[in-house]
């Protein structure tokens, strides 16, 4: 059997529809890229401010410099964010008609208030990037506002559908068929105030680490003036408070996954009986049902999981085995992202605790270098953070009522439609690549007017002005 069928083998059952693994790839390549923009959505706008009110208030021409610039780098996010918001909207009926053709009349009002607030988003930003030296300061800055909040607002209402994935309510079943359909309690589920707080701050930790870690690049190169140095410090805060806050959501988040779905639980803890108390396994992978390659810290896993030292973590022995995830994949995920952002906690306590102490560590190359790195690492720990989830509800697409393979098309024509998805997101990706480094020269080369998206450009200036 050649690769593909290797892994088409191992994905999917002999009886699982066809479209079920290029439905998948396609998903997973889809929001593990939008994810990101959408991180900018909802962080940037905050961060803009906090610049643009600094040069307003202190007349910090440095500060206002940097709004100006930042704002122009999220209209090109947005710009293409708005390509791949539009490819998920599509794919979610394409892809996986068994769920939204039971499920829409559910589903429907956090997907119109998200469109709504893409919308709002859209018009306050060409308002903001218009209003340079057109509007009152303070009024201008306003502008950003309802730009930042329709962000937020727009996540909310996408993770509310993935919350509600893994918290149904909102509905009843009767003979198989959806009735007594509630849009308000099905968006404002059980899960979405715990899930939407975790991405909250996933997002600010990598807006945050991303921005800091392109100025602290510039600092390697010898750019080290007032501009760097507010660029880096701004978001750099940010991530700060995010990371240290983080794990404490994290956790209580895990405390509730527990109660709510024990085999996600036994798979984030590679636990395969039920065991009081529970170490904490590192590493590690299942290989016919026997772990190896562990490292276990007794008792931990009790009080991460259970909040004690003493309670049990249910094993996978307690969940039947049709309805197991695949438990290595959880696993490596869920503690990848734990170490990884454990491991970004501790850089900025740590540089934190230096500054307290007289010691500022911003001119140190080796932690310019580590800055540089803890962008990309926080975004691979957001990832890992979304595959840990929603591989680990598996086989559920649903939790306890439709399951993935009975959501999926049933097309083998699909595999095009991902093909052209791959196609689609290279070209942005390296669309978003050029465009941002050629603005990143003009800047350095003095330029400061450059076009963006929805801003009117210098002919029209122009002809205003005439």
């Amino acid at each position: 059997m050649d690769f593909a069928g290797v892994i088409t083998t191992v994905l999917t059952s002999s009886d699982a529809p066809p479209g079920l693994l290029p439905a998948r790839e396609q998903m997973a390549l889809s929001l593990g890229w939008h994810i990101i923009l959408a991180c900018f959505g909802v962080a940037f706008p905050t961060m803009i401010y906090v610049v643009h009110r600094r040069g307003i208030v202190r007349d910090d021409p440095v500060a206002l410099g940097l709004a100006k610039r930042w704002a122009k780098v999220s209209a090109v996010l947005f710009a293409i964010g708005a390509v791949s918001g539009t490819v998920l909207s599509f794919e979610m009926g394409i892809l996986w008609p068994g769920l939204m053709g039971r499920f829409g009349d559910v589903l429907g009002l956090p997907f119109a208030f998200e469109g709504l607030s893409f919308f709002v988003e859209a018009i306050f930003l060409g308002i903001y990037l218009y209003g340079w030296d057109r509007m009152p300061p303070r009024r201008h800055l306003a502008m950003l506002i309802p730009m930042g909040l329709a962000g937020i607002v727009g996540t909310f209402c996408v993770i509310s559908v993935n919350a509600w994935m893994n918290n149904p309510t909102g509905f009843k079943l009767v003979n198989g068929e959806v009735t007594d359909v509630n849009p308000w309690r099905a968006m404002f589920n059980d899960g979405v105030y715990l899930q939407f707080a975790h991405m909250w701050f996933a997002a600010f930790m990598v807006v945050g680490f991303v921005v800091a870690g392109v100025y602290a690049a510039g600092m390697l190169k010898g750019r080290v003036d007032a501009h760097h140095r507010l660029g880096f410090t701004v978001p750099f805060v940010f991530a700060t408070i995010a990371a240290v806050v983080q794990p404490f959501i994290g956790h209580i988040l895990g405390l509730r996954v527990g109660e709510t779905q024990p085999s996600k639980l036994a798979a984030f803890e590679l636990a395969t009986t039920t065991e009081q108390p529970a170490p904490l396994r590192l590493g590690g992978v299942l290989i016919d049902g026997k772990v190896h390659g562990a490292i276990d810290i007794p008792k931990i896993g009790s009080l991460i999981a259970r909040n004690s030292f003493d309670k049990p973590v249910p094993g996978l022995d307690t969940v039947p085995v049709a309805d197991r995830p695949p438990v290595n994949i959880t696993h490596l995920a869920f503690q990848s992202m734990v170490g990884l952002g454990t491991l970004l906690a501790i850089v900025v306590v740590v540089f934190w605790a230096a500054r307290w102490r007289g010691h500022d560590l911003l001119p140190k190359r080796w932690f310019l270098r580590g800055a540089v790195i803890a962008g990309p690492l926080a975004i691979l720990a957001m990832e890992a953070g979304w595959i840990a989830t929603e591989v680990g509800r598996q086989p559920w697409v649903v939790w306890g009522i439709l399951r993935t393979e009975d959501a999926a098309s049933q097309s083998a024509g699909l595999w095009w439609s991902y093909a052209a998805a791959v196609v689609v997101y290279v070209g942005m990706t390296i669309g978003a690549f050029v465009v941002l480094r050629s603005m990143a020269r003009r800047w350095r080369a003095g330029e400061e007017d450059l076009p963006s998206p929805y801003g009117p450009g210098a002919s029209t200036l122009d002809e205003g002005a005439r």
